[in-house]
């Protein structure tokens, strides 16, 4: 199975209001990187939606490691959040139709999850920051 690293950032001005992801998948040295934007919706929608996009990019299983700085993504996967809103009928979970999305996307792979602090000189972080803001900024 291949390993990969997929980096993921959202941004939003106003909270809603619009928004950019920014993805960057690394494989033996080589980068691609991704990015779009909404209107109108909020950082946890983006953040959602650069890790859905990410895995949605990938051809084949993959053991992906993905780096966020968005505990939101984190600590669904790696606090079990996600199996708890599953089991109880998604109730009251925001953003039901990304998580499901993001559930779907993930299936075929093994994910594995590393917490880094925004805005603190991570360079995949930073830019992938970068490609969120300059999605954003297209959208205000």
């Amino acid at each position: 199975m291949k390993r990969v690293r997929l980096v993921t950032d959202g941004a939003c001005s106003g909270n809603p209001g619009p928004g950019g992801w920014g993805a960057i998948l690394s494989f033996q040295g080589r980068v691609k990187e991704l990015s779009g934007g909404e209107g109108n919706t909020t950082n946890n929608r983006m953040e959602l939606t650069a890790l859905l996009m990410g895995l949605k990019a990938l051809k084949e299983p993959c053991e992906v490691h993905v780096v966020t700085d968005s505990k939101y993504v984190c600590d669904a996967f790696l606090q079990g959040w996600l199996a708890n809103w599953e089991k109880k009928g998604w109730k009251k979970v925001a953003n039901v139709d990304l998580w499901q999305a993001v559930l779907e996307a993930a299936r075929p792979h093994r994910l594995s999850f590393e917490w880094v602090r925004g805005h603190a000189g991570h360079p995949e972080n930073e830019r992938a920051d970068q490609l969120a803001v300059q999605e954003r900024d297209k959208h205000r």
